[in-house]
């Protein structure tokens, strides 16, 4: 376990004392393309300003903004989506509605092509899956705030609910919805879906079966961040790119891994035996004579 869970705070390591990063945390400012100047996450007026978090020898990205540096994402999806020399820009935070007008979700980046009269001709759904966080995030970032100047020496290892990545949760409350939802609208318009998530999410998906690039109809775009040691920044660069089907991916994401059923039949008889033993309930047989009282014979 790490000394303490904080890797980026308002975009700069903990350890990072320099004139550019003390001006960022005095001021919540965000690095990476916010909508605003300031970090929003959580609360507008007092947010939560950590963009991501230690994880054993790993970082987990836990900020959906923290993947917009330098919009290399962008760049990226538009690679699949579009042919080489294509106009291109990105528009964020666009409403999709289902036949019935009802929401299916805001897409985060819609990349659009279009020609020299400015008219879109084509346009892809780019999804960005941060990672939620179990335990409590905030208190330590608050002790942090308070003193930065601990840098390295800040030690939060004997608190309680020392906050972690939660993949599992992130994939079923999060990934999930938004595929199924919002992925299924664009999947049935035969528009073309890219998915940005960091190295450690990925690797807790189950194994995708992978196809050539022009079969695909979703890219996975997996990230790492690399500590820059001259600049004391950590650096958005892309690790893989997994070429998939939307339909098989979907359905081998959302079926679960079955087990034994001889496992969970012997997990019930545990709980009748400690119910037998603690309490045994009264039990008799009714006999016919019974049961025609009832009007039932």
């Amino acid at each position: 376990m790490p000394n303490h869970p904080l890797a980026e705070v308002f975009g700069f390591p903990c350890d990072n004392l320099t004139e550019k990063a003390t001006r960022y945390r005095r001021l919540k400012l965000c690095p990476f393309q916010n909508k605003v100047p300031n970090c929003t996450k959580d609360k507008a007026d007092n947010p939560l300003g950590v963009c991501s978090v230690l994880h054993g020898n790993n970082i987990a990205i836990t900020c959906p903004i923290r993947f917009r540096q330098d919009w290399i994402i962008a760049e990226d999806a538009a690679t699949f989506f579009f042919p080489e020399g294509t106009s291109w820009t990105s528009l964020t935070e666009v409403r999709l509605n289902d036949k019935n007008g009802n929401t299916a979700g805001n897409i985060d980046v819609v990349l659009v092509a279009y020609d020299p009269a400015g008219k879109i001709t084509d346009y892809g759904a780019l999804e960005i899956q941060a990672v939620y966080i179990s335990g409590n995030v905030r208190r330590p970032f608050e002790r942090y705030i308070q003193n930065p100047e601990e840098g390295a020496s800040f030690d939060w290892r004997r608190e309680t609910n020392y906050p972690r990545p939660d993949y599992l949760s992130s994939s079923r409350k999060r990934l999930v919805p938004q595929l199924l939802y919002k992925g299924g609208i664009l999947n049935a318009w035969k528009k073309k879906i890219a998915v940005a998530l960091d190295e450690g999410f990925f690797a807790t998906l189950p194994n995708l079966k992978k196809v050539d690039p022009k079969q695909a109809d979703i890219v996975w775009l997996v990230y790492d961040l690399t500590l820059d040691k001259r600049q004391k920044v950590y650096t958005l660069k892309r690790s893989k790119t997994i070429y998939t089907l939307f339909d098989e991916s979907l359905d081998r994401i959302i079926r679960p891994e079955v087990g034994s059923p001889d496992d969970f039949v012997k997990k019930l008889q545990e709980r009748l035996d400690e119910k037998l033993e603690g309490n045994p309930p009264e039990t008799r047989t009714i006999d016919v004579e019974e049961l025609k009282d009832f009007g039932t014979g």
